[in-house]
């Protein structure tokens, strides 16, 4: 290879992961939904029912206002964040962990309202209790250290670059929804969007940048 060849490959290299760092820093919060989550309806009636309806472990029965009301007053943000990481006999998202953070809020305000909410378009709580590097040490390395089951390495720019290909979000919706053989979350039902992005987002960085 010539030597502006050479040259031109490595700065090709660094441009690419240039952007993937900028790509990473640049996303905040949750961001909108998507046309393929539910309705807080679609939720309650699939999910939530389970328990809401008969008042099963102490839930409040779905239409019982007055039990709702004192569960409301402390905030819809509070009761978003005990539905995503499960609270007393309730399992972390309701025991479907690959529902979103969204579809968990619209399923809350659908049943505080008496089924009278309008679905809304970003989560009111996603909780965030531990970093995307405690995320990674405690469960995503387990597969990705040694790309176990096809899982892209961390540090392999070349395992993670066609999977960036359209930006980090379908990568933070796979690894929520579940993907081949990674379970949705991970397998950790009580992690929010939030801390799913933010695992992602820590693995994308550990690519290295390339020798000079």
């Amino acid at each position: 290879m010539k030597k502006n060849e050479k040259k031109q490959g490595v700065c090709d290299k660094t441009v690419w992961l240039n952007s993937l760092a900028a790509l990473a820093l640049g996303i905040g919060g949750i961001g909108f939904a998507s046309a393929a989550e539910r309705s807080g309806k679609e939720i309650v009636d699939a999910v939530c029912i389970s328990c809401h309806a008969s008042g099963k472990d102490g839930a409040p029965k779905l239409g019982d206002q007055a039990e709702w009301s004192k569960r409301a007053a402390k905030g819809l943000s509070n009761l978003t964040a005990n539905a995503i990481t499960g609270v007393r006999k309730m399992p972390a998202h309701g025991g479907q962990a690959q529902l979103s953070d969204i579809e968990m809020s619209r399923a809350v305000a659908y049943m505080v309202s008496g089924g009278h909410s309008t679905d809304t378009n970003k989560a009111y709580a996603s909780p965030q209790s531990k970093s995307g590097e405690e995320i990674v040490k405690i469960r995503c390395q387990e597969c990705h250290a040694a790309g176990k089951n096809g899982a892209p390495k961390i540090g392999d720019g070349e395992a993670w670059k066609p999977r960036l290909k359209n930006g980090v979000d379908p990568l933070v919706k796979s690894a929520i929804n579940g993907h081949n053989a990674m379970p949705a979350r991970g397998g950790m039902a009580d992690l929010s969007d939030a801390e799913m992005r933010s695992a992602v987002i820590h693995m994308v960085n550990q690519i290295a940048a390339p020798a000079k």
